[in-house]
């Protein structure tokens, strides 16, 4: 059930995936680098000298030192990036194909005046035994997956709760009935910790502005700062990710059909940050988080923004990709963040509408298909310009057992309160039922009645 990588197999090809960019990010970085005159001089004049300002692994520092443009690509290099360092030597990109082939320039030449390389016996295909991959979709779990999906969180992730942690405001009669709310998820948090949260949420003008509005944003970065929203960055630590693990999500969820856009480096605001410090408390900025995190980021902000059903197909195609990690085991849990109902613009700013918000809860528990029947005009008339973001819901509640022949999530936990600031404040704990092999290490979850009678026992 691993993941299929047939381009591995293609005679002298090196196929540049996520897994490459990964490894190669900084050599890229540095090649991008040479774009402006200034760079190109200074790399001229002392090559090993520029190369002390980038964090090059030993391989790739040789291979630029040495233009070994075949050395660079096994190290995580893409040549429409490493043409650049081509360029600045003067090279022509027929100069450098041809340096990669074992071929004197003058033959190289000739072969492409004669009509270039033949395919014959350069093909996968031409191999013995060789079939293409499959293409079918996983509807039913992987019952051995070293992965396990085992609760997800669903949470508002208001700007307002932030700022009352950190200035200390969290006793205060405003907002201790927000606070006391996630008193029963902070104790269940110690005890179900994962190895990893995919992290659903949107971006609020933060990481990306007006210039690109991505609909589907995965990182794959390992490091991801707290941004700066315009009252300087929360005083909680940097988000670290988990790369190995987003670069496997990101290579099965694009053969799933889901268009990502891949970021390695960018900041992360309060959408993401907020309900890191409501289930775990508060860090400081020298402290860590106790769990990696994978961003991924949906576009709510301009329309037009994925329906509901568009996010749960993709949890479904997120939930197939885990399965498909052949890696170390992993407790997983994912994460839906934002809403419920508010608006923050116009006349009509300040709505709530309790009834639907909670009716959208009873859905999200009980029939989160049909739920993927509301319209994006319901989710904006009836929960306001803002409570749009409730679709990113979805996409945890799509990668559940359920969903894929297993048996029906517990609820461990569910609140709601009105008023965050401009916002109503939502709350749910679904677990699936644990795998044997976590069951060891972590107790299954109870409902939150027998949770609370023990912890105040």
């Amino acid at each position: 059930m691993s993941l299929d990588k047939p381009y591995r197999d293609i005679p002298g090809t090196t196929i540049y995936d996520a897994d490459q960019a990964r490894k190669g990010y900084h050599l890229n970085q540095f090649a991008m680098s040479l774009m402006t005159p200034e760079n190109r001089e200074r790399f001229l004049a002392d090559e090993a000298a520029y190369l002390d300002e980038w964090p090059l692994n030993p391989v790739q520092r040789q291979a630029v030192l040495d233009m070994d443009l075949n050395a660079m690509i096994g190290e995580g290099g893409n040549i429409y990036f490493l043409a650049k360092i081509g360029a600045t030597h003067g090279l022509s990109f027929q100069q450098m194909a041809g340096s990669m082939t074992g071929m004197s320039e003058a033959a190289y030449r000739d072969m492409m005046i004669g009509g270039g390389r033949n395919p014959q016996g350069a093909r996968l295909k031409d191999l013995d035994g060789w079939t293409p991959p499959s293409t079918e979709k996983a509807t039913t779990m992987r019952p051995d997956a070293p992965a396990k999906f085992t609760s997800a969180v669903f949470t508002s992730h208001v700007p307002a709760i932030g700022a009352a942690m950190d200035l200390g405001k969290t006793e205060e009669p405003y907002w201790k009935k927000v606070f006391d709310g996630y008193e029963w998820t902070r104790r269940w948090a110690k005890e179900n910790t994962p190895d990893v949260v995919i992290l659903v949420y949107n971006d609020h003008a933060t990481a990306f502005d007006a210039s690109i509005i991505p609909t589907f944003v995965l990182g794959t970065g390992a490091h991801y700062p707290v941004a700066d929203e315009g009252y300087g960055p929360r005083p909680v630590p940097d988000v670290k990710g988990y790369p190995e693990f987003a670069a496997h999500l990101a290579q099965s969820i694009i053969q799933d059909d889901f268009d990502l856009t891949l970021v390695n480096e960018m900041v992360v605001d309060h959408g993401l940050t907020v309900p890191l410090s409501l289930v775990y408390g508060e860090f400081g900025t020298d402290e860590k988080w106790p769990v990696k995190v994978i961003p991924l980021a949906v576009n709510v902000v301009q329309y037009p923004v994925p329906s509901g059903r568009r996010c749960y197909e993709l949890g479904k195609a997120l939930r197939r990709a885990i399965d498909k990690w052949d890696g170390p085991e992993l407790n997983v849990q994912i994460w839906g963040t934002g809403g419920m109902s508010h608006q923050l613009q116009g006349p009509r700013a300040g709505l709530i509408n309790k009834e639907w918000d909670n009716a959208f809860l009873d859905h999200l528990i009980a029939d989160p298909l049909g739920l993927t029947g509301w319209q994006h005009m319901e989710y904006v008339d009836e929960a306001g310009s803002e409570g749009i973001e409730l679709v990113d819901w979805l996409i945890a509640r799509g990668a559940m057992d359920d969903q894929f022949g297993g048996g029906a999530p517990e609820v461990d936990h569910r609140f709601y309160h009105v008023p965050a600031s401009n916002t109503a404040v939502g709350h749910l704990v679904v677990s699936n039922e644990v795998a044997p092999h976590l069951a060891a290490s972590a107790p299954a979850n109870a409902s939150a009645d027998q949770e609370l009678e023990e912890a105040t026992a």
